[in-house]
């Protein structure tokens, strides 16, 4: 069968070419009526674009780039979720790069999204070098950081304040009486990981405890199978009456270790996580965690994106900071 073309596209519904076109690329500047009359001719011919051939007349694609630490992370599959309705709504498709934190991982996936042309990339860093995000720019790219903040005026950013959120939840385990306190992280070289500590230490000094005496496990992924693992060496080492850990997942894994090994959450310790995914109310003890607007930072991070590439000229940067919300339920009461 012959290919359909845009040409039968528009004899179908009645308008130029051109109409047509509009709708594939720029559907805003259609009016509605106009714009289901095309829909409804494209789904009738079964057009088809050619992907490829329009991207090299235009120099670009339809496409976004998202780059995540952890696709695993339900935190970061609610932000993709945001990503993805917005980037759907303005006729937009999105490539999802996982770099697992590795920031070898990461370039390797810029460098794919630079050679699909993406309009522009959307990006939770693995690291902080700037270098490597400005190359990117330079290729006439745009770049929008995903919960992390931005250190310069010409980028966007939307973030949540982890200093605060760290801060916030230790102020709660220390309103419930505890005084020894034990921070479950992630690798320390993630910059989440260390801000919720340095809150959970600045919480500490407003109680007058020395902050040095919180005991800091380091577990190699955030995952609940690590925080099994930290909370063996909890257990080993002696309880301290609260757990405060840097996600959810970890909080889960050290809350079913702790009630293996017949420690009771919340009479013998009290425990806690950060980012509220589903699991967390749903788990044998619902888990007290901070949660974190998941859905809105991507939705918000891909508007900001997409003003700036299709507006250049009048996009203003922004720098967005949300503050988490304390969510307490049974693993804290």
């Amino acid at each position: 069968m012959a290919m359909v073309s845009i040409k039968d596209v528009a004899a179908l519904a009645g308008v130029s070419p051109g109409t047509v076109s509009n709708v594939l690329n720029r559907p805003g500047k259609v009016a509605p009526a106009t714009r289901e009359r095309v829909e409804a001719a494209i789904s009738e011919l079964g057009f088809v674009r050619h992907g490829s051939a329009s991207t090299l007349r235009a120099g670009h694609s339809r496409t976004i780039g998202l780059s995540v630490i952890d696709i695993g992370n339900p935190f970061f599959t609610e932000v993709a979720a945001g990503v993805e309705d917005v980037a759907s709504e303005l006729g937009y498709a999105v490539i999802l790069g996982n770099s697992a934190g590795s920031t070898d991982k990461e370039d390797r996936n810029l460098r794919v999204l630079a050679e699909h042309r993406v309009r522009g990339v959307l990006i939770t860093p693995s690291g902080e070098d700037p270098a490597r995000l400005d190359r990117l720019r330079e290729h006439g790219i745009s770049v929008v950081l995903v919960d992390h903040p931005a250190h310069r005026p010409d980028q966007c950013a939307v973030a949540v304040d982890d200093v605060a959120g760290g801060r916030a939840a230790v102020a709660h385990l220390l309103g419930k009486g505890a005084r020894s306190l034990a921070y479950v992280t992630g690798p320390l070289t993630i910059r989440q990981c260390v801000e919720r500590r340095e809150g959970a230490k600045m919480a500490m000094t407003g109680a007058g405890l020395d902050p040095a005496a919180l005991r800091v496990v380091e577990a190699a992924t955030m995952t609940a199978k690590a925080g099994e693992k930290a909370a063996g060496e909890l257990v080993a080492a002696g309880l301290p009456e609260a757990i405060f850990c840097a996600n959810d997942l970890l909080a889960l894994g050290v809350l079913r270790a702790l009630l293996r090994s017949g420690v009771r959450v919340p009479e013998d310790v009290v425990l806690m996580g950060y980012d509220d995914i589903d699991f967390a109310a749903a788990s044998t003890v619902s888990l007290t965690s901070m949660r974190q607007p998941t859905y809105q930072l991507g939705r918000i991070a891909t508007e900001l994106l997409l003003d700036e590439c299709d507006n250049p000229d009048t996009h203003a940067h922004q720098h967005i900071m949300f503050q988490p919300e304390l969510i307490a339920r049974e693993s804290t009461q």
